[in-house]
């Protein structure tokens, strides 16, 4: 049995996280659900599995808990996610928040010795070098969550780095990949929020829209896998089906197939080195499905991506602000402060005016990332 920490219980990684351990109740228990505010959501969640601690963001959704019934231990803000990652009773870590505030968290676990399934990617875009020096000097496995490095991760197994010529990250080419760039003029936040294949939350889905989550998945790979820049390519395949391939040296292919659905990945970081039934998910059926198209991702179409190969090759701080003046633009765009086409500028500017600084610490790094927020906001305000 295994007893798994949940941070980010209410985001849609981490509700697909719940369905997992519910299905697999021998398997996995939930010791501790971390979540911001959304209490209608996760109380559900409190009641049925009922885990020994809760976290919350604040005081206040503290108060919101207990004139609701609930009596059990409430832990606040990051201090309470970084007990709760790191807690003497913890197997598996899953880092299912949104953004750099599982940074802390998900360092500390490591150190503490926890198995990590991650599907937060900040935490490596924006301090990859300290996460992964840690898991090394720690022996600690960190298990990918994101569904192409999922693939990437099974289709490595039995191989080695040194026999690898490139991996192939494949995108769906989100909500707007049929539309030119004159046609992005005036989209709105429900266009982008549409996305063809995938379900999953708001910031995401944006970040699918720009390309942006495949920038900074491209850096996520650099790290977990400690592979050049240079040997990570993207292509763009609607279907969503071939999830990552791996070419070798011998120019053989392998690839990782499936119909869309987080709870693969999800299920085989958490049951990893085994695999467990999924009796929910569809089969895949290539003689329903028919074909499968690809093409070559355009970078002048959709310069998120470019910006974040060049912020990943620069290094630095730089990741870190790229994935932070993203954070800030996507979430200026989902309130409807600034356009659409307005979050790649404001990423831009961000990084040209930013001094690069060399294997920054943490500090630097959560100094940077709210001075990058900061920035941002101003550039509107």
């Amino acid at each position: 049995m295994k007893q798994i920490t949940l941070l980010g219980a209410t985001g849609s990684i981490g509700l697909q996280t719940a369905d997992v351990i519910r299905n697999h109740p021998e398997q996995f228990s939930l010791f501790a659900l971390a979540f911001g505010q959304n209490v209608e959501k996760a109380l559900p969640l409190i009641h049925e599995f009922e885990p020994e601690i809760v976290v919350v963001h604040d005081e206040v959704v503290k108060s919101k808990l207990q004139v609701q019934g609930y009596r059990g231990q409430i832990y606040t803000g990051l201090d309470g996610m970084y007990e709760v990652a790191t807690h003497d009773k913890v197997d598996v870590v899953v880092n299912a928040v949104m953004g750099s505030v599982g940074l802390s968290s998900t360092l500390g676990a490591i150190e503490a010795g926890k198995q990590i399934a991650l599907a937060n990617k900040e935490t490596l875009v924006t301090a990859g070098h300290l996460v992964m020096d840690a898991a090394k000097r720690h022996n600690i496995s960190i298990l990918p969550v994101d569904s192409e490095h999922s693939a990437i991760f099974q289709c490595l197994n039995g191989e080695s780095m040194k026999d690898v010529n490139k991996m192939i990250l494949t995108a769906s080419g989100g909500s707007f990949r049929d539309k030119t760039r004159e046609q992005l003029q005036g989209v709105t936040v429900k266009d982008a929020l549409n996305h063809p294949n995938w379900s999953m939350g708001a910031k995401i889905t944006i970040d699918s829209a720009t390309m942006m989550n495949k920038g900074l998945e491209v850096i996520e790979a650099h790290w977990l896998f400690n592979i050049p820049y240079d040997q990570i390519e993207v292509i763009q395949h609607r279907e969503s089906v071939i999830h990552s391939m791996i070419e070798f040296v011998d120019k053989s292919v392998i690839a990782q197939l499936g119909t869309p659905d987080m709870r693969v990945p999800i299920q085989y970081a958490l049951s990893y080195p085994n695999r467990l039934e999924l009796h929910q998910t569809k089969t895949l059926d290539l003689i329903e499905i028919g074909a499968l198209h690809f093409q070559k991702m355009d970078m002048d179409r959709f310069p998120c991506l470019k910006l974040a190969y060049e912020a990943g090759r620069i290094g630095g701080t730089m990741p870190t602000v790229l994935n932070a003046a993203n954070e800030q633009a996507v979430d200026l765009f989902l309130k409807g402060k600034v356009s659409f086409l307005s979050i790649e500028e404001l990423i831009e500017r961000a990084l040209q005016s930013h001094e690069v600084l060399e294997l920054p610490n943490l500090e630097t790094i959560l100094r940077v990332d709210q001075e990058t927020r900061e920035l941002v906001k101003s550039y509107v305000f």
